[in-house]
C-alpha cells in the first residue's frame, strides 16, 4: 500500500513530464516489474497514463479519488484523523466506526468512504451519499463526560465543520439547532452524534459528518432540489474534498481541547456567532407535538430556548426545527 502512495507521489512531483521506470525502480527500492504492476494496478482505479520506450511514465489523469497521504498532508492535530480508515464503499460509516470502538481503537480515529449505500441522518432518515462526491466521514470520540452532556458535541462538531468550510471554501454556511449546516437556506451538511454510555458516563461517541462537497444540481434526487445544494453548487468551482477533511478534523480537535478544558461556554458563543436559528420565527416538531415562537438562546446545556406567543420560555432539547 505504501509503494502504491509513493509511486503517485513521484508522478505528482513530476506532472506533465516524463519519468523513466528506472528511476522509479530505484526511488522505491522495487524491481521494473513491480513498477509495471503498480502502474497497472493505478490504471483499474481510473488514472491514466502516458507510457513512452527510454522516457517512462507520465501521469496524464487523477480520477477525484480521496488519497491517505493528501489527508494526513493537511493535519495539525495530535490524535484527530491519525488513525485513519479510508474505505471505497461501506454501508455506513457510523457502523463501521462503532465496531473498531468497540475493538478498543482510540480517540481521534477516523473512518471515511468514498461512497455510503446506507447512509443515515437523524431520526432515522436516509442520507444521500453519491460516489466521490461529498465528505462522508465518522469520528471516534471518547469524552470524559456524563452522557446527558453527548448534545454539546453535536454543537461543537456543527461550529468546527461551519469554521472549516468557511476557511477553505469562503461559501458562507450557518448553523441550523442542531445539526444542520444551511447555505441560503439550503442544507448542506448534517451531523449524527451517536453515543455509548456505560455507568451513565460516555464511554464513547461517533460525530458522523456528511458534507455535499461536489454534487452536480442535475445529480440530486429531484425531491432535494428545493431543500439540498452543494459547495460546488455555492461557490462555482469544484472543492478539494481532502483539504477540507483536514480542516474539519483541525477545527475539531482545536475546540474539543478548548470544551475539554473551559466546558460548554465558549463553544455555545461561538456556535452563536454562526447561528441561523437564532432570533428567527421557528417550528419544532417533537415526539410530544409541535411547538413555535422565535429562537431567543441557547442554555448552558446547549438547549434551544425558545419565546412562545403567550411569552413563555420554553427548553427545546431535542426536535426537528423547521424556519418560517
Amino acid at each position: 500500500m505504501m509503494e502504491h502512495l509513493r509511486l503517485l507521489d513521484i508522478l505528482r512531483e513530476h506532472r506533465g513530464a516524463y519519468i523513466s521506470g528506472e528511476e522509479i525502480s530505484r526511488r522505491l527500492s522495487i524491481s521494473r516489474t513491480a513498477v509495471w504492476k503498480q502502474i497497472n494496478k493505478l490504471r483499474e482505479e481510473g488514472y491514466e497514463f502516458e507510457a513512452v520506450s527510454r522516457k517512462g511514465y507520465r501521469l496524464v489523469f487523477a480520477p477525484d479519488k480521496l488519497e491517505e497521504g493528501d489527508v494526513l498532508e493537511g493535519l495539525q492535530t495530535k490524535s484527530f484523523g491519525r488513525h485513519l480508515n479510508l474505505m471505497e464503499v461501506t454501508s455506513s460509516t457510523q457502523e463501521a466506526a462503532r465496531l473498531l470502538a468497540e475493538e478498543g481503537a482510540p480517540e481521534g480515529t477516523l473512518v471515511i468512504a468514498e461512497e455510503q449505500t446506507g447512509g443515515r441522518g437523524r431520526q432515522g432518515k436516509r442520507w444521500y451519499s453519491p460516489a466521490r462526491k461529498g465528505i462522508w466521514m465518522s469520528l471516534l470520540l471518547r469524552p470524559q463526560r456524563p452522557l446527558s452532556f453527548a448534545p454539546q458535541l453535536t454543537l461543537l462538531t456543527a461550529v468546527a465543520v461551519c469554521r472549516a468550510i468557511r476557511k477553505v471554501t469562503g461559501v458562507d454556511a450557518g448553523i441550523k439547532w442542531p445539526n444542520d449546516l444551511l447555505v441560503q437556506g439550503k442544507k448542506i451538511c448534517g451531523i449524527l452524534i451517536e453515543s455509548v454510555g456505560e455507568d451513565e458516563r460516555i464511554k464513547y461517541c461517533i460525530a458522523g459528518i456528511g458534507i455535499d462537497v461536489n454534487v452536480e444540481l442535475e445529480e440530486l434526487p429531484s425531491e432535494l432540489h428545493k431543500v439540498a445544494t452543494s459547495l460546488k453548487i455555492e461557490s462555482g468551482q469544484t472543492q478539494s474534498r481532502a483539504t477540507l477533511i483536514s480542516a474539519v478534523m483541525n477545527e475539531l480537535e482545536q475546540l474539543y481541547n478548548l470544551y475539554e478544558e473551559e466546558g460548554f461556554a465558549p463553544i455555545g458563543h461561538l456556535w452563536e456567532a454562526l447561528s441561523v436559528t437564532l432570533g428567527k420565527r421557528v417550528t419544532v416538531k417533537t415526539p410530544r407535538g409541535e411547538t413555535e415562537g422565535t429562537a431567543e438562546a441557547l442554555d448552558e446545556s446547549g438547549a434551544l430556548v425558545l419565546l412562545d406567543d403567550t411569552g413563555n420560555h420554553i427548553t427545546i432539547f431535542s426536535g426537528d426545527v423547521q424556519l418560517a
